[in-house]
């Protein structure tokens, strides 16, 4: 386990400590990649041990779709960004190489956890939270950025993320941080800068940025890497302060 760093109970999990079998070994928590789903059911409990909260897992459809949870355990419906002001609510990214992004809002309490992968990077899912965390402010209050900050998970780095050179000039039209290469100069995309650049333009003053590449360690989950493989995810729990 990985301490996010935020204001409240936020961590990222890694591969280790479950009950599933490989390709998923060990704690798989996707319940969309062929994995027995016994297993994923054990595993998914036993993050909910460590958050001290049933946790509500996000379905990623690789986008910007915002879910609202307002119950502890609550299913959510599929989306890639997962909020709530609710104290006692736990959400989860679930991710491969994507990232996990993990928010706190210090205004109202409200937390969001996000998947952003390459066409959410592109198409804005880092804004579309921020946005539904403005939207759970009074009025008076969203015109104001102080109070936000976020913690980057785990993800494949931009020394790793190989693409088409349209791919990237696409993205980069956009975000000109995710633009990158590879060992060998290749086109490559960096999604954990971009996220962290355009986190900055938002007005987020203190961003948590973990540097682990997961197609490089293999104490994480990489599709790129592996294939068929598990997924690990980045959880935060409304409500529940550890600073």
């Amino acid at each position: 386990m990985l301490d996010a760093g935020l204001p409240v109970r936020a961590f990222f999990t890694a591969r280790a400590g479950g009950s599933s079998d490989a390709p998923y070994g060990t704690l798989n928590l996707a319940s969309h990649v062929g994995d027995d789903p016994e297993a994923v059911a054990r595993n998914r409990a036993a993050v909910s041990v460590d958050a001290g909260a049933p946790v509500s897992f996000l379905a990623a459809e690789h986008g910007i779709r915002v879910g609202v949870v307002t119950r502890p355990g609550e299913e959510p419906p599929p989306a890639d960004v997962l909020v709530t002001r609710t104290p006692g609510v736990a959400l989860g990214a679930i991710a491969a190489d994507c990232l996990p992004v993990l928010m706190h809002d210090a205004v109202t309490g409200a937390v969001a956890a996000v998947h952003a992968g390459r066409e959410g990077v592109r198409r804005g899912a880092v804004d579309a939270a921020v946005a539904a965390l403005l939207d759970m402010r009074e009025p008076a209050d969203r015109r104001r950025r102080e109070g936000f900050s976020a913690s980057i998970g785990p993800a494949i780095c931009g020394r790793c993320y190989e693409v088409p050179e349209d791919m990237r000039d696409d993205v980069a039209s956009r975000h000109p941080t995710a633009r990158s290469a590879t060992r060998t100069g290749t086109a490559a995309l960096d999604l954990p800068r971009a996220v962290e650049t355009r986190l900055g333009e938002l007005g987020f003053t203190s961003v948590v940025r973990h540097r682990v590449c997961t197609y490089e360690d293999e104490r994480y989950f990489s599709h790129r890497r592996d294939g068929v493989t598990g997924r690990h995810a980045g959880v935060i729990v409304c409500g529940v302060s550890v600073r």
